[in-house]
């Protein structure tokens, strides 16, 4: 049961590749140690998690074609669906958010966003709303069309933020909570070819850093949440300078962690296979590049750090497993303590 005293992490993983779907884990809170409790594989490919408020329900999308949405209970050791499992009208929907009563979906292929509507019960209905991006980016193989990477509201929680891997932008809109209508409200430009992969707010609320997943780069921005504005203000490499001309074209980043006091940052690189810890100033507008460690497998996915800062986790989707760090207090540098195996790994969520 949630709410016990070793605490509960859900695993989502690639079915297609070997995956067992969504995986439930006892977390030591002590230890940073995950215990598997079971698994389910409802839904396919369930690459990215979502925990409702308080935790009474888990979200998951189907990376498929056409994609999928669905709701779990999480009373049980294993998750058991609620309600039925939703189109979301795109395809490869490969991240998800909770936003103004609806469940939102960054669809890739289809470069869109979708809005499903989240029920009482905590169930989906049906698809509400797709917003669907334009434009292309420089390279010609990832950057053809639209490839909308990530969804996530903002800290005010009045704007829906959607983040472009196709072109090279970072989507601003709003979400009608009655009706599920999503309005386009903005667009900001990053320097074209950094294909921007995720994107995490500061603590503060006034600051967004956006990670590049073509160019291994990250993009600090001001965020105004009166007025649904994002400005670039710079960029901060994540590799070592003297590695990030031979390693950029085989490090693809793929996910940006911002400590929860907002003194540290840190990104998963894929290919490198490392995780990097970024300082941030006082003001949060300026981040340096201070060291990098193993990520404890290979293709780091996803990273995610527990409510007490004490732990970082990072899905290693091609080694199969879930690797933990306890981060030091004082650097951010974090020390490997453990993994478990859970085969084509992609994400972690908390509970």
């Amino acid at each position: 049961m949630i709410g016990n005293s070793a605490g509960r992490a859900f695993i989502g993983s690639f079915t297609s590749a070997g995956g067992r779907g969504i995986t439930a884990a006892a977390v030591d809170r002590d230890t940073g140690a995950l215990t598997v409790l079971g698994s389910t594989d409802a839904v396919p490919d369930p690459s990215f998690l979502a925990v409702g408020p308080g935790g009474t329900a888990l979200y998951a999308v189907g990376e498929s074609a056409p994609g999928v949405a669905a709701a779990f209970t999480v009373d049980g050791d294993v998750p058991a669906l609620l309600g039925a499992v939703r189109a979301v009208d795109g395809d490869a929907p490969t991240h998800l958010a909770l936003a103004a009563n609806h469940l939102v979906t960054a669809n890739y292929t289809s470069g869109s966003v979708t809005a499903l509507p989240v029920l009482a019960d905590g169930s989906l209905g049906a698809a509400a709303s797709v917003l669907r991006h334009e434009g292309s980016g420089p390279d010609a193989e990832r950057q053809e069309a639209p490839h909308a990477h990530q969804v996530l509201a903002d800290p005010s929680g009045n704007w829906v933020v959607g983040v472009d891997l196709g072109t090279d932008s970072v989507h601003v809109c709003a979400l009608d909570p009655a009706t599920g209508a999503l309005r386009p409200h903005g667009e900001t430009a990053l320097r074209p070819g950094t294909g921007p992969r995720h994107l995490a707010f500061h603590p503060s609320g006034s600051l967004a850093y956006v990670l590049g997943e073509l160019e291994p780069t990250l993009t600090v921005c001001r965020w105004d949440a009166a007025a649904g504005r994002l400005d670039v203000l710079g960029e901060t490499p994540v590799l070592p300078e003297h590695e990030t001309a031979d390693d950029a074209a085989r490090t693809y980043p793929s996910e940006v962690v911002v400590a929860h006091d907002g003194r540290f940052l840190w990104t998963a690189n894929r290919g490198h296979d490392s995780i990097s810890v970024l300082t941030l100033d006082e003001s949060g507008e300026k981040a340096a590049l201070v060291a990098t460690v193993g990520c404890g497998g290979h293709w780091p996915r996803d990273l995610t750090l527990d409510p007490s800062g004490q732990w970082l986790y990072a899905a290693n989707e091609r080694s199969g497993n879930i690797s933990w760090f306890a981060v030091d207090a004082e650097t951010g540098v974090p020390r490997h303590a453990g993994s478990v195996e859970v085969p084509a790994a992609s994400c972690v969520v908390l509970v």
